[in-house]
């Protein structure tokens, strides 16, 4: 009998364990629906057709630790044995969301030909920057040296996020082989060197003309601009921005606050030759991509710059 209490209380440890850090759900699909439906009425959730070709594994374990466990959930295009990869990064002021809530993207990119893989990272409320971008960084690590496993050509990796999550796609493709900004406890071989960029209404520099970030950004970012200037800095992606950035693709709201900073990175991205699209779409509010009818954009846009991108790369 002692031996049984022994063995719950243990386990008990365990699950309390992985539940030492506060959650924000304050960012959900449905939250995003009931204040955008007044204004917008005819958007709908999408419903995404089952497709034979896309496979689906949830809750894969890419990241353990003694109190943490990090997980990505996987569809894999089964057509193809190497498919180009898609890493997908949700929003929520760095603070709230969940992978979930990019799994509707993924299921409908990966049934064109893509093995996507939605991530969960360590939000602020647990961990501040950089944290969560060593997170996403260590999950690429991840599926290029599972890459057989999901289907993966390891050469073809792009990454994508949506609002906050875009801001740090941003930021994981301009640090291509920036040491500063790999986990330093990641012992495998493998780099998260990403091949394309997608970012999809999310900032390019924090601190800018055209950027309005305050509390949610101060509080990823360990503390105001004042107080923590250089991760103000180094956590824009506008200042990493250089010869070595891959291919880069803007999907913006109507709203200009949500584009800080991207015109002056295409500027620079001009300048060194380096191809990049910009989609607006008109009328359109913040996290619109949840609902048709910019889902279908969203996706469209994203296919048709991956295609391009990657063909380049035969």
């Amino acid at each position: 009998m002692r031996k049984i209490v022994l063995i719950l209380l243990l386990f008990s440890s365990v699950i309390n364990a992985q539940r030492t850090y506060s959650v924000d759900t304050s960012y959900t699909v449905k939250s995003t629906y009931n204040k955008l439906i007044k204004k917008y009425p005819s958007i709908t959730v999408p419903i995404i057709a089952k497709n034979e070709n896309a496979g689906q594994i949830n809750d894969v374990t890419y990241f353990e630790s003694k109190d943490r466990m990090l997980h990505l959930d996987a569809f894999v295009n089964k057509k193809q044995k190497k498919n180009p990869a898609v890493i997908m990064i949700h929003g929520g002021g760095w603070r709230s969301g969940n992978k979930n809530q990019m799994n509707p993207l993924a299921q409908e990119i990966a049934s064109k030909g893509y093995s996507c893989f939605t991530i969960e990272y360590r939000l602020s409320l647990e961990a501040k920057y950089p944290y969560g971008v060593y997170d996403v960084k260590n999950a690429i690590r991840f599926i290029k040296d599972n890459a057989g496993k999901f289907n993966v050509d390891p050469d073809k990796i792009a990454v994508l996020g949506c609002s906050s999550g875009a801001q740090m796609a941003a930021l994981i493709g301009t640090t291509n082989e920036n040491s500063a900004f790999d986990d330093p406890s990641n012992k495998s071989k493998s780099s998260s060197k990403v091949n394309a960029i997608i970012n999809v209404d999310g900032i390019l520099a924090f601190r800018h003309p055209e950027s309005s970030e305050g509390e949610m950004a101060s509080f990823w970012l360990g503390g105001s601009y004042e107080e923590k200037t250089e991760n103000w800095k180094n956590a824009s992606a506008l200042t990493h921005t250089n010869k070595n950035t891959p291919p880069v693709l803007f999907i913006n709201s109507s709203i200009d606050r949500f584009h800080a900073g991207r015109d002056d990175m295409i500027k620079i991205l001009k300048q060194y030759k380096i191809y990049s699209e910009v989609h607006t779409l008109e009328n359109s509010p913040h996290s619109f991509w949840f609902f048709q009818p910019w889902f279908s954009q969203t996706v469209d846009f994203t296919t048709n710059f991956l295609n391009r991108i990657f063909k380049q790369l035969q």
